[in-house]
């Protein structure tokens, strides 16, 4: 898959900082990726956010769009990309209708293409309903959909959300990554940062994790969940037995660890297998049911972004 988002050796220092905001930074971004930009507080998230949507000059470094840089086609440049900021001020006086139509006219879209226009946005973030009511009714969840029908007015091909589902609730936060989907299938590429780390998780193609202003990794999710699996878990449920399945699998040449996890009152075994080969998981499966053991579900256990996060991170606030 060919880059969209190219970024190389960004660097930005606030004046009386006592470190950079960013020290070198280089990643790339595939085209039609969702890319989860992870860090803990003040890993330098919001600064890069703010580079990419031309909102902050860096010290060194360039950024290139569909081959374009930041530098010498900024207008250009800024075309291509819709910008949801973690905090952005509404007209809370305008209807929904008309809040879309004024942007829609900053962008210089011709006004007769604005009801069409207008109305399939509502249609994809779930407002139509709503586009007489006036911004200031609507609920922070509603808000932050038409924030994102904002950004999309003007058919960027990049969308930059920094921290989109903080403050909604769960039911928001679904909806938000339900759009999100449907955005990726209608080819955009999404580069998104939040805390909410697990949300991500369902939705990410690619990771890119930064601490203290330094990129730690870039590369597709899957990949890094392989790196960083080196040894494969899988978690066994069983009807019964638990007691002697554990004793059992503690002496198989193929477990390195068996731990007893209790979930509701229900007992799992978690395997840590001294192998990371497929054909090791199968093997072991295997020997389970040949041994007579009652297995109900025998399923891989898959690293989610929060522990990479955490696997990979200090952890620490800078």
């Amino acid at each position: 898959m060919s880059a969209l988002l190219e970024v190389e050796h960004l660097s930005k220092t606030y004046r009386k900082a006592t470190r950079p905001a960013l020290d070198e930074v280089s990643f790339t971004v595939p085209a039609g990726a969702i890319y989860a930009f992870v860090g803990p507080n003040g890993a330098g998230k919001t600064t890069t956010i703010r580079i990419l949507a031309t909102l902050l000059q860096p010290d060194r470094g360039d950024v290139r769009l569909n081959g374009m840089s930041l530098h010498t086609h900024r207008r250009d440049f800024r075309a291509l990309i819709g910008y949801i900021p973690d905090e952005f001020g509404l007209y809370d006086e305008l209807t929904v209708r008309g809040y879309l139509n004024f942007f829609a006219s900053c962008y210089g879209i011709p006004t007769q293409r604005h009801a069409a226009l207008v109305s399939d946005l509502l249609d994809l973030v779930g407002l139509s309903e709503r586009a007489d009511s006036a911004v200031q009714t609507l609920s922070r969840g509603m808000k932050q959909r038409l924030g994102l029908a904002r950004a999309l007015i003007h058919d960027p091909q990049l969308i930059l959300a920094d921290e989109p589902a903080s403050g909604l609730d769960p039911r928001a936060r679904v909806e938000l990554r339900d759009i999100l989907r449907i955005l990726r299938e209608m080819g955009k590429t999404i580069f998104i940062s939040s805390h909410v780390l697990r949300e991500l998780d369902d939705i990410a193609t690619d990771v890119g994790i930064i601490e203290k202003g330094r990129f730690i990794i870039s590369a597709p999710l899957e990949a890094v969940r392989a790196e960083l699996q080196a040894h494969r878990a899988v978690l066994v449920h069983l009807t019964s037995a638990w007691d002697d399945a554990q004793a059992w699998l503690q002496h198989h040449p193929l477990c390195a660890q068996v731990e007893r996890l209790e979930t509701n009152g229900t007992p799992t075994l978690r395997v840590r297998l001294t192998t990371s080969a497929a054909e090791g998981s199968v093997t072991l499966l295997a020997d389970l049911v040949r041994a007579g053991f009652p297995v109900r579900q025998y399923v891989e256990e898959k690293q989610d972004l929060e522990s990479l996060f955490l696997s990979l991170t200090q952890g620490g606030v800078s």
